[in-house]
């Protein structure tokens, strides 16, 4: 009876490591996945991931601010640890000072942009550009920047609020360019093309669903929480 009871237990205890074992490489294939995911949350605001380096673009803003869209609580309480932020302007529908005091990790907006190159230098596979674009309000000109990340060979384009197109005219073969709705119909006007495979337009009020002709690759951003996935 007792040598039964220790082979049973013998097997029980192989039946749980082979388990343990599959369960573990099924964790790794899906940590592995090869994709960048973004989500959107609102306004301008995007979280991009690998699975392991974790970016916020324009978020945390003032929830609401301006009309615009208002966010859930928990979106603040999933901010993941050490995390980077990135702003293209301090208006409080892109930006919250309050917000992004309680967040650890590293912040970036207009007054530091220029130490982005040390994210370069420090993360494999990751490269950010800045650039300077126009943003006016009633006439009066703020500091503002649109990005262009290349990461694990993708190219993404973020606009932020600026209506100037000049500079994502001249990037070829983006993967997915995230718009305001006036950039993109002022280089629509202007008989420019964006090259890009997808076009995601963001920065829209509650009740504003249409922009006017929607070719089959722009996607109109207005459900918060939606995913994009781009593989790699």
């Amino acid at each position: 009876m007792l040598i039964r009871k220790i082979i049973t237990a013998f097997s029980l205890l192989i039946v749980i490591s082979t388990f343990g074992q599959n369960l573990a490489s099924e964790n790794s294939k899906f940590s592995q996945s090869n994709e960048i995911l973004i989500k959107f949350i609102g306004n301008c605001g995007l979280h991009l991931t690998d699975g392991e380096l974790n970016i916020y673009i324009d978020f945390p803003y003032k929830s609401g601010a301006h009309g615009y869209m208002k966010f859930d609580k928990l979106e603040i309480d999933s901010i993941k640890e050490s995390s980077i932020f990135i702003f293209t302007h301090r208006h409080s529908d892109h930006y919250s000072k309050k917000l992004l005091k309680k967040l650890n990790g590293k912040k970036y907006e207009n007054r530091n942009v220029s130490e982005l190159e040390k994210l370069n230098n420090s993360l494999p596979d990751f490269n950010i550009k800045a650039f300077k674009t126009k943003h006016k309000v009633f006439g009066i000109s703020f500091k503002h920047y649109s990005y262009f990340i290349t990461w694990h060979s993708k190219k993404i384009y973020i606009s932020g609020d600026t209506g100037d197109f000049n500079d994502v005219s001249r990037i070829k073969d983006i993967d997915w360019a995230f718009m305001n709705p006036w950039s993109y119909i002022y280089a629509e006007n202007a008989g420019v093309i964006i090259d890009a495979k997808k076009i995601g337009i963001y920065h829209l009020t509650p009740e504003r669903t249409k922009i006017g002709n929607i070719p089959d690759n722009l996607l109109i951003l207005i459900k918060q929480g939606e995913i994009i996935k781009i593989p790699y």
